[in-house]
């Protein structure tokens, strides 16, 4: 496992961030709608709902791409409402897709 980071001096490369999302997440679809938006922007990493009702995922790829990414997480799917993002950087552990994980 790597902990990946961009180039100091050109803020380019890789990253992988984990991400908790707050606020009514659970029951609208949010799981799904992630793993299509970051499959479309070819991430790799996963997403689950937590018992505490919360959703937490990892992302990683470009900069650029994790942060569009996190931006698109503040309004998710139509029905959700996110009250906040707690991001902090996760470990890369070789992810091949992006993949939808049972509760935990």
């Amino acid at each position: 496992m790597t902990n990946t980071r961009p180039d100091p001096a050109t803020g380019a490369g890789n990253i992988a961030v984990h991400a908790r999302i707050e606020g009514r997440v659970q029951g609208v679809w949010y799981r799904a709608w992630t793993v299509e938006e970051a499959r479309k922007r070819d991430l790799t990493g996963w997403v689950r709902n937590r018992p505490d009702g919360t959703v937490e995922a990892v992302f990683c790829g470009p900069v650029d791409v994790v942060q569009s990414m996190i931006d698109a997480c503040h309004d998710g799917p139509p029905h959700a409402r996110v009250d906040r993002i707690h991001e902090e950087p996760a470990l890369e552990d070789g992810f091949t897709g992006f993949e939808k994980r049972p509760t935990g």
